[in-house]
């Protein structure tokens, strides 16, 4: 993944319990959430447009609360994830996935009409430029197991089990 190449692109950066975030958006929206162990992203600290800045505000706040415990929806955000079609139809899946529930690879690709699509489910949820806020971590394996997480399976492991949802004990 790349940051969209955009003059008005405002980047910052929050304090989590599951380490430093990189969030960056555009006039569009929000495109981006990055965590620490991401580092072979480029990631420039750049100020934006006003509206950039408004968006990347709203969700570093958004996050905020979800941290704190006080948000479990992110539906009010605008978000500006650039991907294919394909890759668009399952994060629109994955968004659906409310909080303290998982789903399985199977399922989203039953979600999105494409039943045989676990892989390529699998591959646009990789592919995911926005995780928690479109919720790649809940998605495990069809045995329960935690599956690949961009910000580490530990990190996976913390989110499900802050929003309640038992997980195997060998992460």
């Amino acid at each position: 993944m790349k940051l969209p190449d955009d003059p008005a692109l405002a980047t910052a950066t929050l304090d989590t319990p599951i380490g430093r975030l990189r969030l960056a958006a555009t006039e569009a929206g929000l495109a981006a959430v990055l965590f620490a162990n991401q580092k072979d992203i480029a990631f420039p600290k750049r100020e934006g447009s006003a509206k950039a800045r408004a968006h990347l505000d709203k969700a570093a706040n958004a996050l905020s609360r979800y941290f704190e415990g006080k948000l479990t929806d992110f539906a009010g955000l605008t978000l500006a994830a650039e991907g294919t079609a394909f890759q668009k139809s399952v994060w629109a899946a994955l968004a659906r996935i409310p909080f303290g529930e998982t789903r399985s690879y199977a399922d989203i690709a039953r979600a999105i009409g494409n039943p045989k699509g676990m892989r390529a489910v699998g591959l646009a949820n990789g592919k995911n430029p926005l995780p928690i806020i479109v919720p790649c971590h809940r998605v495990i394996g069809a045995d329960g197991s935690l599956t690949g997480f961009g910000g580490g399976l530990p990190t996976k492991k913390w989110l499900l089990e802050f929003e309640g949802i038992e997980t195997p004990s060998f992460v």
